[in-house]
């Protein structure tokens, strides 16, 4: 669930860098965006790599070809380059997949959430566990996911279009349902989801919202 310039490849991390692009390099400040796309994909790599405790500046700094002073006077800190790392995610195009039906987009939806939790290194584990340590990353990081699961409604509301499940549905309910299973056992009880798995929760919740379980009544309740 995250960036992409094309929303059907996108990976469901929270995190990937921009392409330097010719748009960037013609229009002014396209430098300053290139600076940071490097500096951000350095943090991916070194967070995936390391963990919190093994990202430092000088890494960072390293890896992105980009100066130490640069990368100290524009992030200042670690936790800068986290939040900066998750509000890129927010900044970006990504939109989930349009298959044609709530099932398939549900299953789309959970195969790209179990590649980013379960294929190793995961920068999506690393950012989660990251930020417990500040204040500012996990709210960044709380931003990020409300985000991706505002955007992630569309699906509900295609299905209600097309007549799949009833009007008033929950998309938050659904998009909780489908997804919390996933979350739950690979980074919460840190054990094996195979992908089979994860499209299995998808198929079920998807069925449970066809026979009504997420919808309001008339009155609004549950």
């Amino acid at each position: 669930m995250v960036h992409a310039e094309n929303a059907r490849q996108a990976p469901a991390t929270p995190i990937a860098s921009r392409p330097d692009t010719a748009s960037d390099r013609a229009r002014p400040g396209g430098r300053t965006a290139r600076v940071r796309a490097n500096v951000m994909a350095a943090v991916q790599a070194e967070l995936a790599e390391h963990g919190r405790d093994g990202l430092t500046i000088d890494g960072v700094a390293a890896r992105s070809g980009v100066h130490r002073t640069t990368v100290y006077r524009r992030w200042r800190t670690v936790d800068g380059l986290l939040v900066d790392l998750l509000t890129m995610g927010v900044d970006d195009t990504w939109l989930p997949a349009d298959t044609g039906s709530l099932e398939t987009d549900l299953v789309e939806l959970n195969r790209e959430l179990h590649a980013s939790l379960a294929i190793p290194p995961s920068l999506t584990v690393a950012v989660i566990a990251a930020s417990f340590r500040s204040t500012d990353a996990a709210t960044a990081l709380h931003d990020f996911w409300k985000d991706r699961y505002e955007r992630s409604a569309i699906l509900i509301t295609r299905a209600t279009d097309r007549g799949e499940i009833p009007p008033g549905t929950d998309a938050h309910r659904v998009l909780m349902a489908a997804t919390a299973p996933v979350f739950h056992q690979l980074v919460l009880l840190r054990q094996e989801l195979t992908v089979e798995d994860a499209e299995r929760c998808a198929r079920d919740t998807a069925a449970a919202a066809k026979a009504g379980i997420f919808a309001h009544d008339q009155g609004g309740h549950q």
